[in-house]
């Protein structure tokens, strides 16, 4: 018992003088400790393209923010080596010209070069160009299928409102059905003529 009892004597002095701090003071150990460094921000533009299976988006990435002008100058471009390789086509053929656009707070003006009834090449090119505005950098902070885009046609007084959603397909806009003229209801983004 003697011997089990100096034992556990010795483990506590031993344990004692482990856990005791040294009178040394504080030491220089180095900078101090810094969190992750922050790299460069990416930056992306939404391109909406057609493949297979129709309207398809895809991510370029990009040195800021794009205008929704910008977006469309970079979808007009066409497809990436690496998008074609995917199938990524664009239907919006250099004949129709170059569509422009204008950003205001939560929408967009987008200002066709030809009328929607002279366009050749059925209506996802105009879908590609509508959703990819929607999605660029619009002053106002919406979010892309919130913001309404406002399409101008040559020689027509009034503009068609539609929207983007998440899928990339082009819905009217519920509540500009009211501003719009007389025959001129969207459907499908598109609008029909009397």
């Amino acid at each position: 018992m003697k011997r089990q009892l100096g034992c556990v004597v010795i483990l506590f002095a031993a344990l004692a003088a482990g856990c005791s701090v040294g009178s040394t003071g504080p030491v220089p150990a180095g900078a101090p400790a810094s969190g992750l460094q922050a790299g460069p921000v990416s930056h992306f533009a939404r391109l909406y393209f057609v493949g297979s299976y129709g309207i398809q988006a895809v991510l370029r990435e990009v040195d800021a923010p794009v205008t929704p002008q910008q977006a469309l100058d970079l979808l007009l471009k066409g497809p990436a080596t690496a998008e074609q390789a995917r199938g990524l086509i664009t239907e919006w053929p250099a004949v129709h010209g170059r569509p422009t656009t204008q950003a205001a707070d939560g929408a967009v003006d987008l200002y066709l070069p030809v009328s929607v009834a002279d366009m050749t090449g059925g209506d996802l090119g105009l879908s590609q160009i509508i959703c990819t505005a929607a999605n660029a950098d619009i002053p106002g902070g919406k979010h892309p299928p919130d913001v309404d885009v406002r399409v101008y046609e040559p020689g027509e007084p009034t503009a068609w409102t539609v929207r983007c959603n998440a899928a990339g397909t082009v819905i009217p806009n519920a509540l500009a059905r009211k501003s719009l003229a007389p025959g001129r209801l969207p459907v499908r983004g598109h609008p029909v003529r009397a």
